[in-house]
């Protein structure tokens, strides 16, 4: 297993990341889903990846009880909570902590910041960062990150934000594969923000849940190979079954970073197929948006900015 310090920590991380979404899916069972954790675990995968809404819950669940037997040690955990408020957020992460079994989360990630008003609700007095602050401080969690898939200039207003508040990221997770140099492209906007600031970066949806695949001008390891060679921290990638993870360590076990001339030949393989997003869906339609569809999952808003719209 290769690892790599996750942003300006200390913390060492495998360069390859456990989808929990995967865990949860109807067609993975219990069984199945500990022993891909476990297995995971015992190849030198010790990043692991869930979030509060998946599965409504069944994949936290499933991880918790995959942790047990000594398994937590091994591992940085990391889930994501949706609320946008600060008592929802605390809710959500006390929720998650009860699944997963444990008292502490590594990181904790402010899930889907898909929309430009996201960062300000995150960010208020009564926000979500406020839960999460109170959270480190209790020892409940050690680091502090963000999600999303929709668009790198949200992801730039999410880190000014931040910055506006003086507040630094541990980590940011974003979508980071061979197609999406060529379109609304976090590698091209955001990536070189976040190596600047020193702030670890997860590289997600290096497939898309194989729907890149289905382009017909790339294989499965050539996208986890093209992701890994970007400075990411670590890719996460969905492992639904034993023959999935075989893939994803084979790839680790035959990485090397591409040359320029590698890079420059899958780009120019995936242009066509990449210009309009047809294919990185999460960008151009709501299919991939949870709290799109459910948005009690965000909590109130900010009660003085209720009182002000009332008047």
């Amino acid at each position: 297993m290769i690892y790599r310090t996750l942003g300006s920590t200390k913390e060492k991380v495998s360069a390859i990341g456990v989808g929990g979404w995967h865990l949860g899916l109807p067609r993975v069972s219990e069984k199945d889903s500990i022993r891909i954790v476990r297995s995971a675990i015992d190849r030198g995968i010790n990043f692991m990846d869930n979030c509060w809404d998946y599965g409504e819950g069944i994949s936290e669940t499933r991880m918790g009880q995959a942790l047990k037997d000594g398994y937590r040690g091994k591992v940085f955990l990391m889930t994501k909570i949706d609320g946008r408020s600060k008592k929802e957020a605390a809710r959500q992460l006390d929720e998650s902590l009860k699944r997963l079994q444990v008292e502490m989360i590594d990181l904790v990630q402010h899930h889907e910041v898909l929309r430009f008003e996201d960062p300000h609700r995150i960010f208020d007095e009564e926000g979500a960062n406020q839960a999460l602050l109170e959270a480190r401080a209790a020892g409940k969690i050690r680091y502090i990150g963000f999600t999303g898939h929709k668009d790198p200039q949200i992801h730039l207003h999410m880190l000014k934000v931040a910055a506006q508040h003086d507040f630094r990221f541990d980590t940011v997770q974003m979508p980071l594969n061979v197609m999406d140099a060529h379109f609304r492209s976090f590698e091209n906007l955001v990536l070189p923000e976040l190596v600047r600031e020193k702030i670890g970066v997860l590289g997600m949806k290096s497939m898309a849940n194989g729907i890149l695949l289905k382009s017909g001008t790339v294989t499965a390891i050539e996208c986890l190979h093209y992701a890994l060679t970007l400075p990411t921290s670590v890719v996460i990638t969905g492992i639904d079954s034993m023959e999935v993870l075989d893939q994803a360590t084979q790839a680790v076990e035959s990485f090397r970073p591409l040359t320029g001339a590698e890079v420059g030949e899958l780009l120019a393989r995936t242009a066509e197929a990449a210009m309009t997003g047809y294919y990185e869906p999460f960008k151009t339609t709501s299919l991939f948006d949870g709290t799109a569809s459910n948005p009690q999952w965000l909590g109130e808003e900010p009660k003085r900015l209720q009182d002000l719209f009332s008047r």
